[in-house]
């Protein structure tokens, strides 16, 4: 226990409460503490102020026998993808990774009124699970039965492969657009395209979640290029160490 604890309290801050959140909220309504339609999206149910759905509709999944690997698939995805971007562009600026966390989650609120979407999860992890891939385009990650490929591509490697197992891709899908969306506005935008800076973190997060010395500095810039890393022993689901690869022509 001593272990573990050691191991969550050395996890990012934000990315340590929105694990918890996820682990906590679908563990409750798994067991019938709390019921699962109450934490669910639903247009009508928002109409009756029961505001609490758009953030557990974003932390539930439900959890099954025929559910339950994808659901550590997303566990794992949330852990390694959220902690890689807290830990790395946004290291030592909290309140510009809340700000992403926020504006991709308003994203899927919204689209998930539109189009009946209940279940917000798939969609959140694959938009900060896309970021980091375009931010690293050129890491070589480790996929299924050996495959390498670039990180630009593992997130549409994923939709492809739901698409094939469970014939889902709709939230996979959306998740990519809504990560392209606040990657463009943010990063290509601005950096590439030579246009304005169209989203700013708010006054109020920096007030609330103030920078934090020797982080990096530069809202907006990608992360410089890291050398090779040796993969850990074990790795994660009987050693497959997906998306955790070496950069390409690393020294």
């Amino acid at each position: 226990m001593s272990d573990f604890g050691d191991w969550y309290k050395n996890v990012p801050l934000f990315t340590r409460y929105w694990l918890s959140g996820t682990v906590s909220f679908t563990l409750l309504g798994r067991f019938g503490i709390f019921k699962p339609q109450n934490l669910i999206l639903y247009y009508d149910a928002i109409k009756r102020f029961q505001i609490w759905r758009l953030v557990t509709s974003a932390l539930y999944y439900p959890l099954n026998p025929s559910t339950g690997f994808h659901y550590l698939i997303n566990l794992y995805f949330l852990y390694n993808y959220s902690r890689r971007l807290e830990e790395g562009v946004y290291a030592g600026r909290p309140a510009d990774y809340c700000f992403l966390l926020a504006f991709n989650w308003i994203c899927c609120v919204i689209v998930g009124l539109l189009i009946e979407m209940p279940l917000l999860l798939d969609p959140m992890i694959l938009s900060v699970l896309y970021i980091w891939c375009q931010l690293n385009k050129d890491t070589i990650v480790n996929f299924w039965f050996g495959t390498r490929f670039k990180a630009m591509y593992l997130p549409w490697v994923l939709l492809a492969f739901n698409m094939v197992i469970s014939g889902a891709g709709v939230q996979e899908l959306i998740g990519i657009l809504i990560g392209h969306l606040y990657f463009f506005l943010m990063f290509k935008y601005p950096q590439e395209l030579g246009g304005p800076s169209l989203l700013q973190t708010p006054s109020f997060l920096k007030g609330w979640f103030p920078d934090q010395v020797g982080g990096v500095h530069g809202f907006g810039a990608p992360p410089p290029r890291r050398p090779a890393q040796q993969n850990p022993r074990g790795g994660f689901f009987g050693g497959h160490n997906w998306g955790r690869g070496h950069v390409l022509n690393g020294n």
